[in-house]
């Protein structure tokens, strides 16, 4: 491993543990404790790494670097506005997500008077999450190519959030065929008990995938008609809306 990932390593593990010590980093990436501290010390001195005592966390120039990349995304730049308006006129909460790297990635969030969750969507965008169990994760891995998705697979499995979550990779495929058919997802209980959602894709003139874009309501608020025809046409009507924008903007 060269310098700069396990450079890269211990970001992620400040990260991950929000904030560690010498000896939790040298542990966690099996490191010389002096090791750890060099690359620790480093990162402190280009500023991207404070020491709060004897922890060490990451730095507010993540925030700025972030912000960076997710201001100059032509799908946040496409997306926000309408995610904003969906979120006014549902009074719920709207989801914008892209996939880099095979992870989703949660470009941006709007919430409605009515939307519950909103701390639950805030910390997800700062963890690892899934495809399989989640609308958006769903209308997404439903327009991959198949060595991608068998890589996510590989790498993720399946795991169970709820006993409603997709354990099984023949269900799965049947599921992401069917959402292939009808141009939305469906997320019935699978992230969340109490939660439905209803995502659709965004798909650019070639119909490769760019992200997908979800609203999610409590169970109670969105039963039979609504989950299965109301809220999907709405919500498709965003993605095709945000889906032509990307493609005017980007002429």
């Amino acid at each position: 491993m060269t310098t700069a990932e396990t450079s890269w390593e211990v970001v992620d593990v400040l990260k991950e543990q929000n904030g560690a010590r010498v000896s939790d980093v040298a542990n966690e990436l099996d490191l010389p404790k002096g090791t750890a501290y060099t690359h620790l010390a480093t990162l402190r001195e280009k500023g991207k790494v404070v020491k709060n005592g004897h922890t060490y966390e990451l730095s507010l120039q993540f925030l700025s670097i972030g912000e960076f990349v997710r201001n100059n995304d032509p799908l946040y730049i496409a997306g926000k506005e309408k995610v904003d308006r969906l979120a006014k006129e549902t009074d719920e909460y709207v989801h914008l997500v892209t996939e880099d790297q095979y992870s989703p990635i949660y470009l941006y969030g709007a919430s409605g008077e009515q939307a519950v969750g909103t701390k639950y969507f805030m910390q997800i965008t700062q963890k690892t999450s899934y495809f399989h169990n989640t609308a958006y994760g769903k209308a997404i891995l439903a327009h991959l190519p198949d060595n991608d998705v068998e890589e996510i697979l590989a790498r993720d499995g399946l795991p169970s959030k709820t006993s409603n979550t997709i354990t099984n990779r023949e269900e799965l495929f049947d599921e992401l065929e069917l959402i292939r058919e009808r141009g939305f997802a469906l997320n019935d209980e699978e992230e969340l008990r109490g939660e439905r959602a209803v995502g659709a894709p965004i798909l650019d003139k070639n119909d490769c995938i760019q992200g997908a874009v979800s609203i999610t309501k409590p169970t109670s608020r969105m039963q039979d008609e609504e989950f299965y025809e109301t809220i999907p046409r709405r919500v498709a009507s965003t993605a095709d809306a945000i889906a032509i924008s990307l493609q005017t903007d980007q002429a």
